[in-house]
Parts: structure tokens; C-alpha cells; sequence
């Protein structure tokens, strides 16, 4: 498969998921870590039943532009998300999602304590929302926001930082339906580049 420049986002919203083989040899043991995305090996590997969508808000009006790319930055193998996100038109994303499980049981995450991202980006703040079978509509989410320096660097976001919007329930970790990475709800250049995807312990 060719890493350079496939181009994932059109400028109109959403395109078809990126599905991989899931080959298992990266996973690591449970509750130690567990990879559930690895773009930086000579194969991207992306863990079994899951897809990478990404899309802006052009989907519900909104006048974002971005692309999803399998690039390289920094040397590394990556998924990249690029674009320019404003609030006009009454949007403001952005967003590069992995769609995990089947329907809407979820993936079990429980046996973890939250998600690590190995990002490069360009010295902004992005959101990282994930949705459980608990979410029904669009702006039901669990929300966190983390740094992406330009430098390779592992970020680490436990359960506790994300919030819930617009929801009651608890954030539930035994269902987690889809991990999205955002720029999100300002006029900013987006450009946030992920090697890996994994939860740890």
C-alpha cells in the first residue's frame, strides 16, 4: 500500500472508511496496552472490525475545508488531518474518527485507564471525543483536549478529562463505539498528524 499522499477527505464532507487487516502482530497484552491503530510500520495496521472515516461540517452545513491523508511527517508513517477550520455558516470541524465494533454494543475499553495518541502537530489544541452506545444524536459526546506540539510526542488522556456534552449518562468504557480526533470550533489551520492509536493501563 502506498503511504504517500492517499487522500482519505475531500473537501465536501465524508468519504469511504479506510478499512485494514487486522495481522494482530502489534497488539500488545491485555490490560498492559493495547494498539488499536498503527500507522508507522511498514503496513499500516488497524485493529479488527474498525475504520477510519474522516469528514467535516460541510456535512451539516458548515464551510470547513480538510483532507485525510496517509503521509509522512517527521519521518514517521502517519494518517494526517489538514484543513482550515472556521465557525462561519455555523459549523466549525474538522475530524479524522475510528469507528470501533459492530453496531452499537461497542468496544469494550474497561480493563484500560485511557487513550494514547503519538501526534505531531503544529503547536494547537485539538479535541478528542468519543462516542458510546449511551450517544444517540450528533452533538452527544465525551470531550477532552490535548496539545500536539511539532514534534513527534505521546499524549496520554485518561477517562477522567472527558467531559460529557450533552448527555447524562456516565461515560461508559465497556462501549465505545467510535475515537475521534477534531479541530474543532475556532478559525485556526488545522494539521495534526497520529502514528499510533492505543489505550494503555
Amino acid at each position: 500500500m502506498n503511504l504517500k499522499r492517499r487522500r482519505l477527505l475531500s473537501m465536501a464532507g465524508m468519504l469511504p472508511a479506510l478499512t485494514l487487516a487486522d495481522t494482530g502482530s502489534r497488539y500488545a497484552a491485555p490490560n498492559t496496552r493495547l494498539v488499536l491503530s498503527d500507522f508507522s510500520g511498514p503496513e499500516p495496521v488497524v485493529a479488527k472490525n474498525a475504520q477510519w472515516r474522516g469528514f467535516s461540517d460541510r456535512v451539516m452545513g458548515g464551510i470547513s475545508t480538510g483532507q485525510l491523508d496517509q503521509d509522512t511527517t517527521g519521518g514517521k508513517s502517519c494518517l494526517r488531518l489538514s484543513g482550515d477550520v472556521t465557525t462561519d455558516s455555523g459549523g466549525g470541524f474538522i475530524q479524522m474518527a475510528l469507528y470501533l465494533g459492530d453496531g452499537r454494543a461497542g468496544f469494550d475499553a474497561s480493563a484500560y485507564a485511557g487513550i494514547e495518541l503519538l501526534v505531531y502537530g503544529n503547536d494547537e489544541d485539538y479535541n478528542l471525543h468519543l462516542r458510546t452506545a449511551d450517544t444517540y444524536w450528533y452533538e452527544q459526546s465525551y470531550r477532552a483536549t490535548f496539545s500536539a506540539p511539532s514534534r513527534w510526542q505521546r499524549v496520554r488522556v485518561p477517562w477522567s478529562e472527558f467531559a460529557p456534552n450533552r448527555i447524562d449518562a456516565p461515560l461508559d468504557t465497556a462501549s465505545i463505539n467510535r475515537i475521534g480526533i477534531l479541530g474543532w470550533m475556532r478559525k485556526f489551520r488545522a494539521d495534526v498528524s497520529l502514528a499510533e492509536l492505543a489505550l494503555y493501563a
